[in-house]
């Protein structure tokens, strides 16, 4: 695996991002007529049938998959139930560029995660680039005044997002560890139903436990339909294609720091969408971050 980046990988590892930031914002604008894990469970589940006719084969009696569910249970667990359905609950609670912001904490916990659990080495320019990352993550949770960081309480939405992200750091590192039939990992479309097959357990199991403890209501409505659609066809099958792609050829480390383009997209789509406007305070939050990418990519 080679961490040079190319300007093909470098725009595969845009795309995700950009889907990504269209989650939030949807999650956001749907956010009062579905609950968080139904939506998720939506989502996977509209994503499972597309991938059928493409890799269909993965699924039967005999196939690799079945030798190999414990891997792909992990990966369905963390990529598609928990990542997913922790964002979806943080915009419950918080906006579309905070969630994106605290997300942008990505590269500290792809680099802690890969340093501690599966002895990747860490270069000293990545860690600077981090802790940029990190100093805008902060002054976005501190809503710009940096006297109240001592005193700052995290509100639900950013612990449910934190919580994601580090599922997500996991889950990135364990593609870089090519434990599965060659003839699913070399298939994008089985590779992703692999995991989408038990992600929809999951988040099916997630769902019943949400319309067991509480009385969600689902408000049906072809701007809903739509909204799923999306973020079934872009944010999960697209993005997760191409992050998949892009990881294996830069490696998590490097892939991590183009998460933090999320926010910023996320920022332009909520102001076009939402008429959220970013403050000051974001916009040195995105030069922070962006500090953080240019930074970690040099040698």
């Amino acid at each position: 695996m080679n961490p040079r980046l190319t300007l093909p990988t470098a725009l595969l590892l845009t795309i995700p991002p950009l889907l990504w930031a269209g989650n939030a914002v949807v999650g956001r604008i749907v956010h009062e007529w579905v609950p968080p894990m139904t939506l998720n469970l939506l989502r996977w589940a509209i994503a499972l049938l597309i991938l059928l006719p493409l890799a269909a084969s993965v699924l039967r009696p005999g196939s690799g998959l079945w030798g190999s569910w414990r891997r792909f249970a992990l990966l369905g667990l963390l990529g598609v139930g928990l990542y997913n359905a922790l964002q979806y609950l943080a915009l419950q609670s918080s906006t579309p560029i905070n969630v994106t912001l605290v997300a942008a904490s990505m590269p500290v916990w792809m680099l802690l995660v890969g340093g501690l659990f599966f002895g990747a080495k860490v270069r000293r320019k990545q860690v600077i680039g981090a802790v940029l990352s990190i100093a805008g993550v902060l002054l976005v949770l501190s809503r710009g005044e940096w006297g109240q960081l001592l005193a700052m309480q995290l509100v639900q939405g950013d612990l449910f997002m934190i919580a994601a992200t580090i599922a997500w750091s996991f889950y990135s590192w364990l593609l870089t560890l090519p434990k599965e039939p060659k003839d699913i990992r070399s298939n994008w479309a089985a590779f992703l139903l692999a995991q989408v097959v038990f992600g929809v357990m999951w988040s099916g199991a997630f769902a019943a436990a949400e319309w067991q403890l509480s009385d969600p209501q689902v408000v049906w409505s072809w701007p809903l339909a739509a909204a799923l659609l999306y973020v079934a066809v872009g944010p999960a099958i697209i993005a997760f294609r191409c992050w998949g792609a892009g990881v294996q050829r830069a490696g998590p480390a490097v892939a991590g720091f183009f998460s933090n383009l999320t926010p910023l997209f996320a920022a332009i789509m909520s102001s076009a969408f939402l008429g959220e406007m970013p403050h000051l305070y974001h916009v040195a939050a995105f030069a922070l971050i962006i500090g953080g990418i240019v930074f970690s990519s040099g040698r």
